[in-house]
């Protein structure tokens, strides 16, 4: 049977440069530390524009960005379409933020009414509106109970019959948009959802549902997370939510 411990996983970073609205970059190195705290090697690999996209990935990081940053990220982006869309098929643990889960989708539609093509990693489409959608956010998640964070997004965001939402209710904020009660999407391991802050410092659930799939895409099989360091964290990462919940 292997192990595990004979790994080192590799987090893809994409567009660092641009794409870091709200400090997403943090939920890269969340990730890193939660494996070293679990006993397991990671590292941190940025791609940038103009970089070759690393196809080995175990999980793959996006954050957001203005509109500005997604027309100089995009013509990379899709590029690169083709790879990440089999890397999402293979199962490989994907987290998109905002402008990224936008780009994720099939395609946006910007306020100043271009398209931009997204690379339909996610059924969903983004359409931009004159109002923002802006300020703390709390939602409810079936798979991940409460998930907290802070939105900013004048694109609102539509799924289609063949993903889920991440949450299925929005508790306070918008949400997906306007229109209805959803958070983000879920497909296969890949996740797009609006919530910066970094997320996962936040939302701890979702950090060790990366992790569990990356490690069980490796070895075969899915492995119970457990350490002493984690449990402590996790036990703050309570308190502050219960603190920013009730604020």
């Amino acid at each position: 049977m292997k192990s595990a411990l004979n790994y080192q996983f590799k987090i893809v970073e994409l567009y660092t440069e641009y794409m870091n609205m709200y400090g997403d970059t943090g939920n890269s190195l969340v990730l890193k530390k939660r494996f070293e705290m679990y006993g397991l090697k990671a590292r941190v690999v940025r791609h940038d524009v103009g970089d070759k996209l690393p196809t080995n990935a175990d999980i793959v990081v996006a954050g957001g960005g203005q509109d500005s940053s997604q027309y100089k990220v995009h013509a990379d982006l899709l590029n690169n379409a083709e790879a990440l869309r089999k890397m999402a098929a293979d199962g490989v643990p994907m987290l998109t933020i905002c402008g990224m889960y936008q780009l994720f989708g099939k395609y946006f539609e910007t306020s100043a009414g271009d398209t931009l093509e997204g690379i339909s990693v996610f059924d969903v489409h983004t359409i931009g509106k004159d109002e923002r959608l802006i300020g703390n956010m709390i939602t409810q998640s079936e798979r991940f109970g409460r998930l907290i964070g802070y939105e900013n997004h004048s694109g609102q965001t539509f799924l289609g019959e063949g993903v889920a939402p991440l949450a299925q209710k929005v508790v306070l904020g918008a949400g997906n948009n306007a229109l209805d009660t959803t958070e983000g999407c879920i497909t296969r391991n890949a996740i797009g959802t609006y919530l910066h802050g970094p997320l996962l410092p936040k939302n701890p659930a979702i950090a060790d549902f990366l992790i569990r799939k990356a490690v069980a895409r490796k070895v075969g099989y899915e492995v119970c997370l457990t350490a002493e360091k984690v449990r402590q964290l996790d036990e703050t990462a309570r308190a502050a939510r219960k603190f920013i919940t009730k604020r």
